[in-house]
């Protein structure tokens, strides 16, 4: 029995150990969140996580974006500026992917308040999908109403090109045909419905309006517009499944957004977000080639500046929106 003690795993990387005795047990202490429920923090909780950041700014953000690989120097735009390392903040995970700086930045884009996760969590970090979607749960508390979700992905649709920009207009959730869901477990109406709509999950008029933004950036030629599916990871896929995936209509693939997106219909909030194609799908088995997250980090760097710019007249629109409204 000692023996199989001994090389017990644990795994939580929010708070993980090494046993003091030098055996391979990764100890993880319970926290309050996890004595409490284990299909998702209760209302408190998320409540506490939100009045730790309202506590820590005078920013009353309306707006909230989840920055991909890669795709975290919006963040560094903010103007007035409050950074919460996820450490920090009450019963939040911490972002283990390079690429992902693992902060929530609150400050100013071109004068609107804009709350940044710079960097997210994924299911192939160990988290369950509640809890890697559990920080869109703090932005609806904190007041957010519209959320801008980003990805690097890989482009499946075979007239995509590396570099593009994708706007999501639906997904295929593939956790969900298995039974796991970020809304798994009992309800609370204080966030939501038990049974939420997802036939509009990414806002109409928000990508209309994305797509006249891009147009005017003279990116028509590199903005399209596809469906989304979110795959387990932390490995790419095999040519099989990407065959399979293109035949029920699949464009690109990623490891994240649907979790979060799920969430935040929940929540009633609105939502836009794309992909950035940072690899083509490998389809064919006589090739060489390999997909690989340095690629995914180099394409992000060559297109950040485009695609920060984009994000910026996106806010600023929507922000206009909000005061019309």
């Amino acid at each position: 029995m000692s023996s199989i003690l001994n090389n017990l795993i644990v795994t939580d990387p929010s708070a993980s150990d090494i046993a003091s005795n030098g055996s391979s047990i990764i100890q993880v202490p319970v926290s309050k969140a996890e004595a409490t429920t284990t299909t998702g923090y209760p209302f408190e909780l998320i409540q506490e996580s939100a009045h730790y950041l309202l506590d820590g700014t005078k920013h009353r953000p309306k707006i909230g974006v989840i920055c991909g690989s890669g795709l975290g120097g919006l963040a560094d735009q903010l103007g007035d500026r409050d950074v919460f390392p996820y450490e920090d903040i009450p019963n939040f995970p911490v972002s283990t992917v390079k690429g992902h700086a693992g902060r929530m930045v609150i400050g100013l884009l071109s004068g609107v308040p804009v709350m940044c996760m710079q960097g997210r969590f994924h299911a192939y970090e160990g988290y369950p999908l509640w809890k890697c979607a559990m920080p869109v749960r703090v932005m609806k508390l904190m007041g957010v109403e519209q959320v801008i979700i980003t990805n690097a992905a890989g482009g499946l649709n075979p007239e995509f090109k590396v570099g593009d920009i994708m706007i999501i207009k639906d997904h295929i959730n593939m956790q969900g045909f298995a039974g796991d869901s970020p809304l798994r477990g009992r309800n609370d109406e204080r966030f939501g419905p038990r049974f939420p709509a997802m036939n509009n999950a990414y806002d109409k008029d928000l990508r209309s309006m994305a797509k006249k933004i891009a147009h005017g950036m003279n990116l028509s030629n590199v903005v399209r517009e596809g469906v989304y599916v979110m795959l387990g990871g932390p490995t790419y896929e095999t040519v099989a499944e990407l065959k399979l995936l293109r035949i029920v209509g699949v464009d690109a693939v990623g490891m994240s957004t649907v979790p979060e997106v799920v969430v935040a219909r929940h929540c009633g909030m609105k939502v836009f977000a794309f992909s950035l194609i940072t690899n083509e799908c490998i389809t064919e088995y006589d090739t060489d080639a390999k997909a690989n997250h340095e690629e995914v980090i180099d394409v992000a760097n060559k297109r950040k500046s485009d695609l920060q710019e984009l994000a910026r007249r996106i806010i600023v629109s929507m922000n206009e929106d909000c005061q019309e409204n």
